[in-house]
């Protein structure tokens, strides 16, 4: 034998391996991994997958079709869509992910509550002012927003950085669309030296989460709805504080208790008030109906 091969000195152990002696194998060669956090993460997901395929009886062609999924799930993927952002929200990931990181304590005074981020995100957006109109031609009826950003004891946050984004009259982010010149619906302002903030949108509306794709075909499978509530989606940022990602419900959607996400907190629900056509809050004169709505951010102090 040659004296550089082990291949002959290894202990029967590490051969014919199945079952709980093959998990414990796996887990075991993540032992020595350089991050402790890593490590961590990759045997409980080790031990997960591995009782997950016990559990069910997991089959051959079954794991095939999911690996499929999966990778049909990265193809439909770019930079105006996130298929797995969608799956993480549809199979309720992303709300235990936010559970985890930022618990609700019900307190009076406490932070307001977090939600998912949503697949329509995107970086650098254009700039506002206060007062301005972020809906930029996108179709709805006109609504004017407005409130405060506070910290948890009740101080105002000026300057904090507030983006926007949602959804126009007809369901559709402007990223949906195939041939916008500029944004529409979507921007970013900073609060004023009150932590105030105030603009105009359109009035968003109940919509379909994408359901042409791979997670479509997953909802579709378990007859499961791909309803979302209407809502605008807030980030509110500021130096010394949590980022906060969230959305405002409109109160008395059809849709707030089977949201396709699992995303409605009762803490985000507001109303969007319909006012007849006239002076709006900020003195603008409007010759047909508007709405308006309300709402304060109240931001938790940053990790020490």
């Amino acid at each position: 034998m040659n004296p550089g091969d082990q291949s002959d000195q290894r202990p029967d152990a590490a051969r014919n391996l199945s079952g709980d002696d093959l998990t414990q194998a796996v887990l075991a060669s993540f032992d020595q991994s350089a991050s402790p956090r890593f490590r961590q993460l990759a045997q409980g997901l080790v031990r997960h997958l591995h009782a997950f395929v016990r559990e069910t009886g997991l089959t051959e062609e079954e794991w095939a079709a999911g690996i499929d999924f999966l990778m049909r799930v990265g193809h439909i993927t770019t930079e105006q869509r996130q298929e797995f952002i969608l799956l993480s929200d549809v199979l309720g990931v992303s709300m235990q992910v936010i559970g985890v990181n930022h618990p609700a304590t019900g307190a009076t005074g406490a932070a307001t509550e977090s939600t998912v981020f949503g697949p329509f995100f995107v970086q650098d957006s254009p700039p506002y002012a206060c007062g301005d109109d972020l809906a930029n031609g996108a179709p709805g009826e006109p609504c004017y927003l407005a409130g405060q950003i506070r910290s948890t004891s009740g101080a105002p946050v000026a300057g904090a950085r507030i983006e926007v984004w949602q959804a126009d009259e007809d369901g559709h982010y402007d990223v949906q669309y195939a041939d916008l010149p500029a944004a529409r619906g979507r921007g970013h302002l900073f609060a004023d030296v009150d932590g105030g903030y105030h603009f105009w949108s359109v009035l968003p509306s109940a919509y379909p989460i994408p359901d042409d794709g791979p997670v479509g075909e997953l909802l579709a499978a378990a007859r499961r709805s791909s309803m979302r509530p209407a809502h605008i989606h807030f980030m509110v940022s500021a130096t010394g504080f949590q980022t906060l990602v969230t959305h405002v419900f409109a109160e008395g959607d059809r849709y707030l208790d089977s949201d396709a996400v699992f995303g409605v907190k009762s803490s985000l629900i507001a109303p969007f008030t319909r006012h007849e056509p006239g002076l709006a809050p900020d003195g603008k004169r409007l010759d047909r109906p508007y709405y308006t709505m309300r709402y304060d951010f109240i931001l938790a102090p940053a990790a020490s």
